[in-house]
């Protein structure tokens, strides 16, 4: 169970920090570039300084920065923050492999010897830290002023601007936010294999926004959402363990094709 859940995690947060984008209508569409990349951050920063803690929260700062920076920028020139979103995603691919080049002198698999752990610790890590950044967003986003003004930016922006409260404020912030949480879900998926592997995120950002979408901006619902992908995928892990002849692509592709129904049975 400890095993599963810690596999979970990095997909639950990815899919909190996508719907604070989705509340103020600018859905970050860049989150599975963005999550490869802090998974390479993480390492890189780790490998560097020889602590992962300074590993994780260095990483996690250049993804803040970056996506407020960037947010910024599409909010004053006033540009199509989701043709922006998919460049921005392209672009975190890109930085991935030329750094990964520039440091390391491969775009292969990564490995160090301050960069191991125990999957177990990785495992418990991962559930308190999600646990409480899940619990911490789920009390904002209902209990706190600031959490209703989230969640009101996207659909009812003239409210706020006749409270005098800026949308931008909250249009930057939520980048900001969904970049904090694609740094921690890279970080945790780097330190679950103990490496740095091309592509880490596997779909992950892309399975966080159809999370949110089917969860319809109910974070209990996107949990569970979440839930169900990471099932999917932990469970087509043994598939191949009682049905030999199965082609590994069908088994890898499982967590869209039960996404792809999902979102048509919704």
């Amino acid at each position: 169970m400890i095993n599963f859940l810690g596999f979970s995690c990095p997909l639950l947060l990815a899919a909190t920090g996508a719907l604070f984008s989705e509340y103020t209508g600018t859905l970050a569409l860049f989150m599975d570039g963005l999550i490869s990349f802090c998974g390479f951050l993480t390492f890189a920063f780790t490998s560097f300084t020889g602590s992962v803690f300074l590993g994780i929260i260095l990483s996690s700062i250049v993804s803040i920065g970056l996506c407020l920076l960037f947010a910024f920028i599409i909010e004053k020139t006033r540009a199509n923050c989701f043709i922006a979103a998919i460049a921005l995603n392209l672009l975190f691919g890109s930085l991935t492999s030329l750094f990964s080049w520039g440091f390391f002198g491969t775009r292969g698999v990564l490995t160090s010897e301050n960069f191991s752990f125990s999957p177990v610790s990785v495992n418990i890590a991962a559930i308190i830290i999600t646990t409480v950044f899940i619990t911490t967003a789920i009390l904002y986003l209902k209990k706190t002023q600031g959490g209703i003004y989230f969640r009101i930016t996207g659909s009812d922006a003239d409210v706020l601007l006749v409270r005098g409260v800026s949308p931008s404020i909250y249009r930057i912030a939520a980048w900001g936010i969904a970049g904090l949480f694609a740094g921690l879900s890279g970080s945790f998926l780097s330190m679950r294999i103990s490496s740095f592997v091309p592509n880490l995120a596997s779909g992950k950002g892309w399975l966080a926004l159809a999370a949110v979408f089917m969860g319809k901006r109910r974070l209990p619902f996107i949990a569970l959402y979440a839930i169900i992908f990471c099932a999917v995928d932990f469970g087509a892990v043994y598939i191949q363990s009682f049905i030999p002849n199965i082609p590994s692509s069908v088994v890898l592709s499982l967590p869209y094709i039960v996404s792809l129904a999902l979102v048509l049975f919704n």
